[in-house]
């Protein structure tokens, strides 16, 4: 839950070390610019142990990260479990976890061999459902699991025809007719929770959402980023203007922005092999880094805190280490002339805020 302290509304660039962060407009919540993604400590890719992960969330809280986000994907409620039994008591956190996925007991787990890109032993399968009941359900589940009285934001997780292809049309309708988005006004409106938004990574769904919906927050994965700016066309001016804080996950696009290009074997961008053009832009900013001498990955994590819109920026973390390396590219100075030249080289667009920069018109 948010502090006492003074919060203040950046009109752009924020420096992501500050305790000042943004208080959401709807809500009230204040989230810190730089949050702790905890898809990892649900053994994302990798198996992580139980003292791993609660060293971990306390190493991030500690670096004043506290904001978390989880889910009931996330292993399979196992990362829900691990946050809960290190947050519980504190009063100094904001937490946001998911519905659009139950998880159902499935027998036939017997190890954490990996599903769904996450190593997990916990016996469940997820399943679908945006409907009024199944949300309800879900946001009981995860209570359960977090062993907490108290979730700040839920999102509506991956609904949108990038995940559900040609089934999205139901799963929306669920949403919209079937009372989906109505449970959600519910536990709003009884102080159940603080808010609740969309967490997807395509820009379709959040415009769709929107237009049924008054949302406190998006969760937005990859497509804001140093990479990628579409978002600026219609997504993030709608959210100023509806007072719709966004939240960036994914700000290394799947890992091309935090290796760089120069890496033996395959560099992976947006969940797979990133593609020959993409590996030629990120080179070209690569360069670019080496002749200012910062890291890649800072500037890729510092780039999206430039709107006005973005309130905070979630990477996701699995070790003690990644989240000192990631405090340690949150504070990296970066000189103006390097975003002044990243803009005149055509390496972001020209209406993309940018660090210590004036707006562009």
């Amino acid at each position: 839950m948010a502090g006492d302290e003074t919060y203040l509304h950046f009109a752009g660039y924020r420096d992501v070390s500050s305790p000042l962060v943004n208080r959401l407009a709807q809500s009230g919540l204040a989230l810190p610019a730089l949050g702790f993604g905890a898809a990892s400590i649900g053994n994302l890719y990798r198996p992580v142990s139980d003292a791993e992960a609660e060293a971990t969330v306390l190493a991030a809280l500690d670096a004043g990260m506290t904001y978390i986000d989880t889910a009931p994907y996330y292993g399979f409620g196992l990362s829900e479990r691990r946050v809960g039994d290190v947050v519980r008591g504190r009063k100094d956190i904001v937490l946001s976890t998911k519905v659009g996925r139950l998880l159902r007991p499935d027998p036939s787990v017997g190890d954490d061999r990996e599903r769904h890109g996450f190593c997990s032993p916990m016996p469940f399968a997820p399943h679908y459902d945006y409907s009024h009941d199944a949300i309800m359900r879900s946001v009981e589940d995860s209570f359960q699991r977090l062993g907490l009285a108290r979730i700040d934001l839920l999102y509506i997780h991956d609904i949108g025809h990038r995940t559900h292809g040609a089934a999205n049309g139901q799963h929306m309708d669920a949403l919209v007719a079937g009372g989906g988005l109505r449970a959600l006004e519910a536990l709003r409106e009884e102080g159940v929770i603080s808010g609740f938004g969309i967490g997807v990574n395509e820009l379709e769904a959040c415009a769709e959402v929107m237009a049924h919906a008054q949302l406190d927050a998006i969760l937005l994965a990859g497509r804001y980023t140093l990479l990628e700016q579409d978002a600026l066309d219609d997504m993030l001016p709608a959210c100023l203007a509806a007072g719709t804080a966004v939240v960036i996950g994914g700000p290394y696009n799947s890992g091309i922005l935090a290796t760089g290009t120069r890496q033996a074997g395959p560099v992976h961008y947006d969940y797979g092999v990133a593609p020959a053009h993409v590996v030629e832009k990120v080179a070209r900013i690569e360069a670019l880094c080496r002749d200012h001498d910062i890291p890649l990955a800072a500037a890729a994590l510092q780039f999206p805190l430039a709107h006005p819109a973005v309130a905070s920026v979630i990477p996701g973390l699995g070790s003690v280490a990644r989240v000192q390396q990631t405090q340690a590219l949150a504070t990296q100075a970066i000189p103006g002339d390097f975003w002044a030249q990243l803009r005149a080289e055509g390496l972001v667009r020209p209406d993309a805020p940018l660090p210590g920069l004036p707006t562009p018109c």
